[in-house]
């Protein structure tokens, strides 16, 4: 099920980037939201890919940064890779909460937890480093 509402910034969720074509990214993946909510974009949102697997060669605009707390079995937490490079702007219906289980209730639950301050200055270095204005990162 979408998102309804526009996330908070480093909030992560799941990102169906199918229908976009190689060298883009093409599948389901793990994304950190980087913009805040503008009035005039609504039902859109700016996300920075994830990934498990390091890049070759590490750049720039890579980084790596541990997720906490931790996402639930089956995603990556440790050590995962900022994909600078690789930013979107993508539709509601594109973005998924991370499910983590069921209440003792029945009712669904969600991760909700943004990334750590450290970590998103982390995340901003990377995307101006891979939008070709890393003389911005001394401001951050």
């Amino acid at each position: 099920m979408s998102i309804r509402e526009h996330p908070a910034i480093g909030s992560i969720l799941i990102c169906d980037f199918e229908g976009y074509r190689e060298p883009e990214m093409v599948k389901r993946r793990p994304v950190i939201v980087i913009s805040p909510k503008i009035v005039a974009r609504p039902g859109l949102c700016t996300v920075v890919a994830l990934s498990t697997t390091a890049p070759d060669p590490v750049m720039q605009y890579h980084c790596q940064i541990d997720i906490l707390p931790r996402l639930p079995d089956g995603i990556q937490s440790d050590g995962v890779w900022v994909k600078g490079d690789m930013i979107s702007v993508v539709a509601f219906n594109r973005l998924d909460l991370i499910r983590i289980g069921k209440s003792t209730t029945g009712k669904r639950q969600y991760y909700n937890s943004p990334i750590g301050v450290e970590s998103l200055k982390s995340v901003r270095r990377c995307v101006l480093s891979g939008m070709g204005m890393a003389h911005l990162t001394k401001h951050l």
